[in-house]
């Protein structure tokens, strides 16, 4: 395939090619040797990668241009605007070259544009809300894309039927199934463009997005047996055929989904030995996340999933293994894959829009595929939605039923599909290709204009972007475990019974064989949460002006902001400084050595907000005391496992054992002797 490029830059070309006279061969009987050349133009050795070159500047300057006016970004969707920055130079090359040029094709799209756009979503999805709602998803990817699927191709064959559309459209039941099932889809690119701009709340984005990347699939399995069925014909299709075709629903679908959680191991597996060559990291991933995609590919599985699962399933691991740069690194190089991606792909849509001898007009067929393919995505989000509320704790309102039958986004990979049909078998391509053509314009530029003031005008609950507090997550955690200990007493073994033993058998098995001892020593939470609000706390200090002062006479002078300073290394150097130590600002830090610093200021934190020390080691922190000099006085704060402390040694005064926190499945398993099980030492019984 020939990447689209400026029109301008075929105009030379043109030119070159109307004035090209036929020449001989250097060398040949009758001419003289050539002599030595100072310059040589050498365009075809260079023109394949040059133009790959100058279209993704092409749609870089695009989206700064586009992104140079606040009031025309915040009002018009991104990919509508690229859409129609396709359309203009579709119309300039058509207009110069007499003919259209720099199509999208569908190989070029599968194979090297949808990859790197899935990979950012998929391994940046929030898990946690991902799984919360992966019964919601999965009704709507799978039962919601089997409903429009069939339903809009039985009503365009009745409309057929009915004649009100053109005798010239000839297509039978199975072409109109065929063509539902690829126009049914909910698209991941439109709507990953259109609602991270929307920013409503993320519920519903995950409901919708999480839809679009799983009904893959189903997409797959329908277009793959409709297209069988038309090539061997309706009267050949026998019953063992739809028993394959709903097994291969199975195979597809779980199969994609091995492949992205094997290929996650192993990326996770590699980057724990990756220490010593940090400078492969970041290939490591790009690398084998993408060979899950070509392997499920290959093997006629659904690709888009197997990298789905590959990127949430090694994230955590990953994340851990690799170095704070590493990280770095992946996020940004991603994040600009997947833009340059989702811009090529809208503007070369609005170019191949303008090649006409694809495609071919028909009023009846588009306008009645339009109005199907609303009604019964509004219809099936709405019998689903009340099937799904008599099992949801939080049900989905009437609001969030609008806003996602409006986000039925269909775009490139529903273009991509129909652009693959035979037209030998399937002789109303040219119809179902201008049908598909409007679909997504009216989509993306029509729907993507108009959910912005929709969701205004209902008052949708917008996403809030700040990261949770310490209380919030402390209330989020004991919630689940107090659900999951509801669970474990009553004898249900519900959600979050099956989360509670993932995790427990992660944390016993996966994680110490997936990261590197030194990360899975860190993965404390109470001391992941306490590093954190230091380096808050520290980075807040620099931007208000302060200076750092540590142990080792380390100082960072007073500066206005952060911006004068990477940020990368202000953290790094905060890292350094109290890889081992204690980086709150609060605590004076006026210690003789660095081991008796660390054994100082770890004794005062366990003493202060954790738990009580065994008498045993009272010994060796008075050592540590009475090497360093007397802390300053500090003003201390109140932490929750101090109040727990308190709360314990209120209750029991004999000595306590070394943590004192009693998890809520402890705690329901001996609710048959509620005192027994708060007073593990035996209680006298009172003198009568």
């Amino acid at each position: 395939m020939r990447c689209a490029a400026l029109p301008l830059l075929w105009l030379p070309l043109a030119g070159a090619a109307a004035t090209e006279e036929p020449t001989r061969e250097p060398g040949s009987p009758g001419e003289p040797p050539p002599g030595l050349a100072l310059f040589r133009w050498q365009w075809h050795e260079v023109e394949a990668p040059y133009l790959v070159a100058l279209w993704i500047l092409v749609a870089s300057l695009a989206k700064i241009v586009f992104h140079l006016s606040r009031k025309v970004t915040s009002l018009v969707p991104e990919s509508c605007l690229l859409i129609l920055l396709g359309l203009v130079l579709g119309g300039i090359v058509l207009a110069v070259a007499k003919k259209a040029e720099y199509q999208l094709e569908p190989g070029t799209f599968f194979l090297f544009l949808l990859p790197p756009i899935v990979l950012d979503s998929g391994y940046f999805m929030p898990s946690r809300l991902f799984f919360d709602n992966l019964g919601a998803i999965l009704t709507y990817a799978v039962v919601g894309t089997l409903w429009n699927a069939f339903t809009t191709g039985a009503a365009l064959w009745g409309l057929q039927q009915a004649g009100l559309v053109a005798p010239r459209v000839q297509a039978s039941l199975l072409d109109f199934l065929l063509f539902g099932s690829l126009i049914s889809a909910v698209d991941p690119v439109a709507v990953l463009a259109v609602f991270e701009e929307v920013h409503v709340n993320d519920t519903l984005f995950i409901i919708v997005f999480g839809e679009s990347l799983l009904n893959d699939a189903v997409t797959v399995v329908l277009y793959k047996v409709c297209n069988s069925f038309v090539e061997m014909g309706s009267a050949n299709v026998q019953a063992t055929d739809y028993l394959k075709g709903v097994a291969s629903l199975f195979v597809v679908s779980l199969g994609g989904a091995a492949v992205g959680l094997v290929f996650a191991f192993l990326l996770a597996l590699t980057t724990r030995f990756t220490k010593r060559v940090r400078i492969i990291e970041p290939l490591l991933v790009f690398l084998l996340a993408y060979a899950a995609y070509l392997t499920a590919e290959m093997a006629s599985l659904s690709a888009i999933l197997a990298v789905t699962m590959c990127g949430l399933g090694c994230k955590k691991y990953v994340e851990a293994n690799i170095s704070h740069k590493s990280r770095t690194a992946v996020k940004y190089t991603m994040k600009t894959l997947a833009s340059c991606a989702e811009t090529v792909i809208f503007m070369l849509l609005g170019i191949s829009a303008v090649d006409s001898s694809k495609w071919a007009w028909d009023s009846g067929l588009v306008l009645g595929t339009l109005f199907f393919i609303l009604f019964f995505r509004a219809l099936g989000v709405v019998l689903q939605t009340w099937v799904l509320n008599q099992f949801r704790l939080v049900p989905l309102d009437k609001i969030d039923q609008v806003v996602m039958s409006y986000g039925g986004l269909r775009g490139a990979v529903a273009f991509a599909l129909v652009i693959l049909l035979d037209k030998t078998k399937v002789p109303a391509k040219d119809y179902f290709v201008a049908t598909t053509i409007v679909v997504v314009f009216f989509t993306v530029i029509v729907q993507g204009l108009t959910i912005k003031p929709l969701v205004k005008w209902l008052k949708v609950k917008r996403s809030e972007h700040h990261k949770p507090t310490l209380n919030q997550e402390l209330h989020e955690h004991t919630f689940d475990h107090i659900l999951a200990a509801v669970e474990d007493v009553v004898g249900h073994h519900g959600y979050h019974y099956w989360r509670d033993r993932w995790e427990q058998f992660d944390k016993k098995y996966l994680s110490q064989l997936l990261m590197r001892r030194s990360a899975y020593r860190i993965r404390d939470q109470i001391w992941d949460v306490y590093y954190r609000l230091n380096i808050r706390d520290a980075i807040s200090f620099v931007d208000q002006g302060g200076h750092i002062l540590s142990s080792t006479g380390l100082t960072l002078p007073s500066m206005p902001s952060r911006n004068s300073m990477a940020e990368t290394s202000v953290t790094n150097l905060l890292r350094e400084s109290g890889s081992g130590a204690c980086l709150d600002l609060q605590v004076i830090d006026t210690v003789r050595s660095g081991r008796d610093r660390e054994d100082a200021v770890m004794h005062h934190l366990l003493c202060g907000g954790l738990y009580k020390p065994r008498r045993r080691g009272a010994l060796r922190c008075a050592q540590a005391h009475a090497s360093s000099p007397p802390p300053q006085p500090v003003q201390r704060r109140s932490y929750p496992g101090r109040v727990v402390r308190e709360i314990w040694q209120s209750t029991c005064p004999r000595k306590p054992p070394r943590l004192c926190l009693w998890t809520c499945r402890q705690a329901g398993t001996k609710a048959s002797h509620p005192w027994r099980a708060w007073h593990p030492h035996p209680v006298p019984k009172p003198q009568l």
